[in-house]
């Protein structure tokens, strides 16, 4: 408390008025990201916040409580948690653009649900994943055919598998770590991933997809291409670049893949 305004005279307090001329703006963030990452996620907000191209972009974000291992089982039970973490990013603010963070789970809960769940909150706000924003990836880069790196157990790589090829994308390899918890797939060191994705490529691939938000993929993207002369789409990566589009965002951001540069 100010010690030259005595306490007898708190019931009458009034405060020193601002004289400064001034206009509200619009708040920070000219494209604004909200983003739904999982309550064990260690990366995907590091990974967003180092890929920005400019403080134009901000990101906003919530946690849903998930479930270890990572099994279908334990995946399905996101779904009637999706809205409620939703609806507490801005909840009387402008978003342009809703990210949930989890490509297994999105696998498995499906894209039209996970989005129904999030524009329950948010109608008019378009909607991304890592699954959906890879598929529109390969899209946009012209490929038909990968190779895939994942850190999950054969039951969520199975599902991803079939995600992938019921959506036209053949699948000529399939590697994976087969971690089932969430904090073990965070402390993968981004050169391990990177060696293994050298691993995980094949002659038929025409890219390689790297699944899963919880691993540091993002970190080694652009030595991965280097190294295998094909684009890598990374989870967090593809989710990012769609999210800057939705958000009207089209600056190339370098270091992070080609799929960035697009």
């Amino acid at each position: 408390m100010n010690p030259s305004v005595a306490s007898t005279e708190i019931d009458t307090f009034r405060s020193e008025p601002v004289r400064v001329p001034y206009e509200l703006d619009a708040g920070p963030g000219r494209h604004r990201i909200g983003l739904i990452a999982l309550a064990s996620d260690y990366v995907t907000e590091r990974d967003f916040i180092n890929m920005r191209p400019s403080d134009d972009v901000t990101i906003y974000t919530s946690r849903v409580r998930n479930v270890n291992p990572c099994t279908v089982e334990n995946l399905r039970t996101m779904a009637p948690r999706l809205a409620e973490s939703a609806a507490l990013i801005l909840p009387e603010g402008r978003l342009d653009v809703m990210a949930y963070s989890c490509t297994s789970g999105t696998v498995v809960i499906g894209f039209e649900a996970v989005r129904a769940s999030l524009q329950s909150t948010r109608p008019d706000v378009p909607c991304t994943t890592p699954i959906s924003a890879s598929l529109a990836a390969f899209e946009r880069l012209g490929v038909r055919r990968v190779a895939v790196l994942t850190p999950y157990v054969d039951e969520v790589n199975a599902a991803v598998a079939r995600y992938l090829q019921d959506r036209g994308i053949a699948v000529a390899k399939f590697t994976s770590f087969g971690i089932a918890d969430d904090n073990q797939m965070a402390g993968l060191p981004p050169e391990v991933i990177h060696q293994a994705a050298l691993q995980a490529d094949a002659s038929q691939a025409e890219a390689l997809f790297i699944s899963c938000t919880a691993i540091r993929a993002v970190d080694v993207v652009g030595r991965i291409e280097a190294d295998i002369g094909k684009p890598v789409v990374a989870a967090n990566q593809a989710m990012f670049w769609q999210a800057l589009r939705y958000a009207g965002c089209n600056t190339p951001v370098a270091g992070y893949g080609r799929l960035l540069r697009l």
